[in-house]
């Protein structure tokens, strides 16, 4: 799998999300105090897109559902969740966020 642009640094500020398509897996990308978090844009509990969820804290909500997750590690706090976040790879290339699903290497 290849790396995919999100956007560059300069772009992103504090609490932007953004999703992007990287190798046909919706990822969404958070800046969370200066450090981006990659995680696919799926929840566990459903199956429906969880990146329009509320942020508060590095929590993220299930906008369908209500289950939360810790974004740092992609745990899961509450029900009616009970599988974590998928994680992916996330890194700064020449000023640029960058995204990869590592999973299939």
């Amino acid at each position: 799998m290849n790396w995919t642009s999100v956007a560059p640094v300069a772009e992103f500020k504090e609490g932007d999300v953004k999703v992007v398509d990287a190798d046909g897996v919706m990822v969404a990308v958070y800046n969370l105090d200066g450090k981006y978090i990659a995680i696919e844009d799926v929840c566990p509990h459903d199956g429906s897109e969880i990146a329009t969820g509320c942020v508060k804290n590095g929590i993220l909500e299930c906008p369908h559902h209500g289950a939360t997750f810790d974004l740092r590690s992609g745990d899961v706090l509450t029900p009616p969740a009970y599988e974590p976040l998928e994680m992916m790879q996330v890194r700064v290339e020449k000023g640029v966020v960058e995204v990869r699903d590592g999973r299939w290497d």
